[in-house]
């Protein structure tokens, strides 16, 4: 899954793919840090290869969300916020996905909301209908926790009105399995612009599809945002 030649011309090295990437977006998302902890070394590469504006979204670790289920996070949160640190002020959203077997727990819910550090953004995609409710809503707003709104992950997503409403940003995973045609960029393009105009901060990221028609699709939302004024 490489994006040549659709999104990266096919002289640029590996080496250099994140590199030719930032000088396309802004911002990526990181599934690497869910099974490797990032070192200095790896987050110093990060930092050569971008902008000094340029975001790093860091997906938490399968230990957190998938091994320990959101428990034990007074054991499991501090080496990793130690470890996404590394990044420095580019260090945006840290995005925690639960697994789909994982159901509503009001009680874990909220001491793992409580342990989360209040300088840090963090971003919660639960994958079981069962946390789509009001109760949960409001107890990610007592710490500011974006309850991220997942289309075509294959269940159902949060609903529309969450997006931007438990936390001073919003977060939007985009993943359909078939590629986004340009009616739905532009829907997705107009509540992106809702959601800034609303004087919310928002991170919106595509899916790294096999031929790169998702890349193209993302230089697509941001030329739309652009359009409408938006800085993207």
């Amino acid at each position: 899954m490489t994006w040549k030649p659709t999104f990266y011309p096919p002289e640029v090295k590996t080496a250099g793919l994140l590199r030719y990437y930032a000088t396309k977006l802004p911002t990526t998302e990181v599934n690497y840090t869910f099974r490797h902890l990032p070192t200095e070394k790896t987050a110093a590469g990060w930092l050569a290869a971008t902008p000094p504006d340029f975001v790093f979204a860091l997906k938490a670790s399968e230990r957190i969300t998938h091994m320990d289920r959101l428990t034990h996070p007074a054991e499991t949160l501090p080496l990793f916020f130690e470890r996404a640190a590394l990044v420095g002020d580019r260090l945006g959203p840290i995005l925690f996905q639960t697994p789909p077997t994982l159901k509503r727990d009001d009680d874990v819910l909220a001491g793992f909301v409580a342990s989360l550090p209040s300088d840090r953004r963090c971003a919660l995609e639960v994958r079981h209908p069962s946390w789509y409710d009001p109760a949960v809503y409001e107890l990610l707003a007592t710490r500011g926790v974006a309850l991220v709104h997942d289309d075509g992950e294959g269940h159902a997503p949060s609903p529309l009105e969450t997006i931007g409403a438990t936390a001073p940003f919003a977060y939007l995973r985009l993943r359909s399995e078939t590629p986004y045609e340009d009616d739905a960029i532009r829907r997705w393009a107009s509540v992106v612009a809702e959601q800034v105009r609303a004087g919310k901060d928002v991170y919106a990221y595509l899916r790294h599809d096999d031929d790169g028609q998702m890349g193209v699709a993302a230089l697509r939302l941001r030329e739309l945002l652009i359009t409408d004024g938006i800085t993207a």
